[in-house]
């Protein structure tokens, strides 16, 4: 047994020895993906790959080169390392290296290295890392895309939930399955006079009145069918009368049933009689902006005519809010609006313009009225489309502008251009003025703030045009 084991290790030594550095390395290649004969330097004596033309041809332009020259400097210490504990006959461990490409690219290899002898040259053995870093990066591709997916739907869907409990149409989702609610906005919580936290997952009977239930149970199956369908005159489980249009909907394979809700019983305006809904309805379908607000200038109500104007979907977005942030002249117009309402009562053919919700400026002509005695104090504004500012402008100044102009022409040729220019520049500007005060009823502090001016440049103003005597005017009320 023992002379077996010594004929084949002297067999072996047989076939072993005088083995040159490329059948070494080719022979280690087999076990690999790539082997490297180095000597004791560091230098390359030969090379091997296995089955992969484009390695070998990258590694055989490494041959009589030192090592540490063929990778990147970071990778340099660990080749350093790896020879040095190899050298010392202490085995060493797997180190990823990456040797730089003539591409730009790195090629990344794992090596281990053998002493061959005690003191010939060190086999290196390496494997290709690419497939692996591919399968890496594609892993990491698709991470960030599932990622940003994930981030586009959560977007998404923060914002249709919050159009869902911003819209002031009362929605309800009903899982057509057992018929409980599973989403609900706040409209619709409020048109149920419900808890919004109590709708969901309640019965949809229980939201209807009992003797109605029969003829949504049919409504619904009629949808179930159809797609879609319409059913008025049912009354909510308060008493409150309404009108349920109904659409099918599938998701994630189920069935839900979405359902628009609104009341079908209309609700006077505070303080109106029951007769004056048809004035209501002139006022909403009026191609005039209608406008109510408190005797603050909140908005109250708007007919769909001045959300138009405005450039504005829902009357959601005015809703409470100051009228003064759609006007021209923010902070001089509503001031001046409410002080004449005040005195007056009314207002007629004030000129000013509206600033829609994108940044445009439309001119307007506005006319209000104030109810302080109503049962809920309002103001009320209607208010017209204009093509041309300047004619009601026209309307106040002293003289009209086009004798002035006919004046002006007959002086070309006989007076020069720019004298021309500043005298049509001074008329101009004292039509505004004056303008401004017939608006603001002799005002002077909102009459500036009107022109965009100080006032103690309205005074110097005043006086160059002589109107009036800026002394004897009385005081501003502030």
């Amino acid at each position: 047994m023992d002379a077996r084991v010594r004929k084949h290790q002297t067999l072996s030594d047989d076939v072993f020895t005088g083995l040159s550095a490329g059948g070494t390395a080719t022979i280690a290649a087999r076990s690999g993906d790539l082997a490297l004969v180095v000597d004791k330097q560091g230098v390359v004596l030969d090379t091997a790959a296995d089955g992969d033309t484009e390695l070998l041809q990258t590694a055989a332009r490494w041959t009589r080169k030192a090592l540490l020259d063929c990778v990147t400097v970071e990778s340099r210490p660990k080749i350093d390392a790896l020879l040095r504990t190899t050298q010392k006959g202490s085995p060493s461990r797997w180190r990823q290296v990456n040797h730089p490409l003539d591409s730009g690219l790195d090629l990344p290899i794992s090596y281990r290295a053998f002493a061959l002898h005690s003191d010939g040259p060190l086999l290196l053995v390496g494997r290709d890392l690419r497939p692996m870093a591919e399968m890496q990066q594609n892993l990491i591709d698709l991470q960030h895309s599932m990622e940003r997916d994930y981030a586009r739907r959560f977007q998404t869907e923060a914002r249709y939930r919050l159009l869902f409990r911003m819209t002031s149409e009362a929605v309800l989702i009903i899982d057509a399955n057992d018929l409980t609610v599973a989403e609900a906005n706040p409209a619709a919580a409020e048109l149920l006079s419900l808890p919004t936290g109590k709708l969901h997952g309640r019965p949809l009977k229980s939201l209807f009145a009992d003797s109605d239930f029969a003829a949504i149970s049919e409504h619904l199956a009629q949808v179930k069918s159809l797609g879609k369908g319409e059913l008025d005159g049912v009354h909510g489980a308060a008493g409150t009368g309404l009108n349920l249009a109904t659409s099918l909907l599938r998701q994630d394979n189920g069935v839900l049933y979405l359902i628009h809700a609104h009341s079908s019983e209309r609700v006077s305006a505070p303080g109106s009689a029951s007769g004056a809904s048809p004035v209501l309805d002139v006022l909403e379908l009026s191609p005039d902006g209608f406008v109510v607000t408190d005797m603050d200038g909140r908005i109250l109500s708007a007919n769909d005519a001045f959300l138009e104007m405005c450039q504005l979907a829902t009357d959601m977005q005015v809703h409470n809010q100051p009228l003064d942030n759609w006007l021209g002249r923010q902070g001089v117009d509503l001031n001046v609006l409410k002080k004449n309402l005040r005195q007056r009562g009314s207002v007629r053919q004030y000129v000013t313009t509206i600033k829609t919700e994108y940044g445009a400026s439309v001119d307007v002509e506005l006319s209000a009225v104030a109810a302080p005695d109503a049962d809920v104090p309002s103001l009320g504004f209607v208010i017209r489309r204009t093509l041309k500012t300047v004619d009601t402008a026209r309307d106040y100044a002293s003289q009209p502008l086009s004798q002035s102009l006919e004046q002006m022409t007959d002086l070309v040729g006989r007076v020069p251009l720019k004298d021309l220019v500043r005298e049509t520049t001074d008329l101009i500007e004292r039509m505004c003025i004056e303008a401004a005060l017939k608006l603001t009823t002799n005002n002077r502090a909102s009459a500036a703030d009107m022109l965009g001016l100080s006032r103690q440049s309205l005074y110097v103003k005043l006086r160059r045009y002589g109107i009036g005597d800026p002394e004897s005017l009385p005081e501003d009320n502030h």
